[in-house]
């Protein structure tokens, strides 16, 4: 009976700057017995003579994933920058793939070589990679002390960045260029973020941030202040949304459906919360609908999707969810859809200001269980020469579980 062979195709090899010269022997004999070698222009470079056919990877990277397919039954090695399942191609490829298909062996990547360098122990680094994101994604991440290991695509993107983080008030952020780590050009320089950076920082490139200066950082916990967001008056303000966030209980890789989003802050907060987790704002409102969108951007959550329209008619097509929020647009009607619509066990959180939606709420209690409450509070205001209690508008809020 003739012996089957079951070795995977391909190798996912990790590929460094310096080429072939911090391989192990597994990934030197990967390399050597290759039928086929594929690799971006920059890895192919590095290459030594090979018997192997050779292709190089075309931009953009979905373009090369059927070729690579098409070569199954030779033995192909593909090139991928470093540790292939960190911000790498791996995990783009394995997903077509069977697992008895490919193996990886991965090198030292851009984060271990650049602590190395720095003496920072990795577990205490926040690791980005913004090579292909947009850079506002460091936002939450900016706290005073900290440290990040960023990815950046190239020398534009790093004087982009050093001007957002300066912007936001972060100017004494110390900065480390780490250009071409692992290669015979590496280069590693120090600036200020609010300094000229210079003007032939080449890629690949990552920088060292080691946070500093007055600019405000998020808080970690629910309820981050009102001027975070910009807003006409339409936001869920900062204490009663962090009750309300607390009902709604954000867990990770969720998707939450925040109804009549306004400035989109529960929504915001929702995706701050983790950074797998999923949120569509629905607003009737197309300026506060796009005012949503700059929000969610500005604080670096940009992945928040907003749909304009009137719910629940808004509502189809769209990807069922884990919890949902009712800040505005309250009625029967909508009530009853999302009870037929959503399946048992989603969270849903409802606020009322009105006496109207708060009878509304009233009747739903009784009818669908769950909790209702009462939350008043009153702040401290001048009166004549002396302070009193000011009372803000009660809010009505009920809590369900489908």
């Amino acid at each position: 009976m003739a012996e089957v062979n079951n070795a995977p195709w391909l190798t996912l090899l990790g590929w460094g700057e310096g080429g072939t010269q911090g391989l192990t022997a597994a990934s030197r004999q990967a390399l050597e017995s290759a039928e086929v070698v594929f690799g971006a222009r920059r890895h192919l470079r590095l290459l030594p003579p090979l018997n192997a056919e050779v292709i190089e990877w075309p931009v953009p990277f979905a373009d090369g994933i059927t070729k690579l397919l098409n070569q199954r039954g030779r033995r192909v090695v593909m090139l991928v920058s470093n540790d292939p399942f960190w911000f790498g191609a791996g995990t783009t490829l394995a997903q077509h793939l069977s697992a008895n298909e490919w193996q990886a062996l991965p090198a030292p990547s851009t984060f271990s070589l650049a602590a190395a360098r720095l003496g920072w122990p990795l577990e205490r680094c926040t690791c980005l990679g913004l090579h292909a994101k947009p850079l506002t994604r460091i936002r939450p991440y900016l706290h005073v002390g900290r440290r990040l290991l960023v990815l950046i695509r190239d020398g534009a993107a790093v004087t982009e960045l050093a001007a957002l983080v300066t912007r936001l008030g972060f100017g004494d952020t110390q900065l480390t260029l780490l250009e071409s780590l692992g290669g015979d050009s590496e280069r590693i320089r120090h600036c200020r973020s609010d300094a000229n950076l210079p003007d032939d920082i080449a890629h690949p490139v990552a920088v060292g941030l080691e946070v500093a200066g007055n600019g405000p950082g998020l808080p970690l916990t629910p309820g981050l202040p009102d001027h975070f967001f910009d807003h006409d008056g339409q936001i869920t303000k900062q204490t009663i949304r962090a009750i309300s966030l607390a009902a709604l209980a954000p867990m990770p890789g969720e998707r939450l459906w925040d109804i009549g989003t306004g400035s989109g802050s529960i929504a915001i907060e929702w995706l701050l919360a983790h950074t797998d987790n999923q949120a569509v704002g629905f607003e009737q409102n197309a300026e506060r609908a796009a005012r949503a969108r700059s929000n969610a951007n500005n604080l670096g959550v940009d992945w928040l999707e907003v749909k304009q329209g009137r719910a629940p008619d808004v509502l189809n097509d769209t990807p069922l969810p884990d919890a949902v929020f009712i800040g505005g647009g309250l009625s029967q009607a909508l009530l009853d859809d999302l009870w037929q619509r959503l399946p048992e066990g989603v969270r849903i959180v409802a606020n009322a200001v009105t006496l109207e939606s708060e009878a509304l709420l009233a009747h739903w209690h009784q009818q669908a269980g769950g909790e209702l409450l009462r939350l008043e509070l009153a702040s401290a205001a001048p009166i004549g020469t002396r302070r009193g209690w000011k009372a803000n508008y009660p809010i009505v809020q009920w809590r369900g579980v489908r």
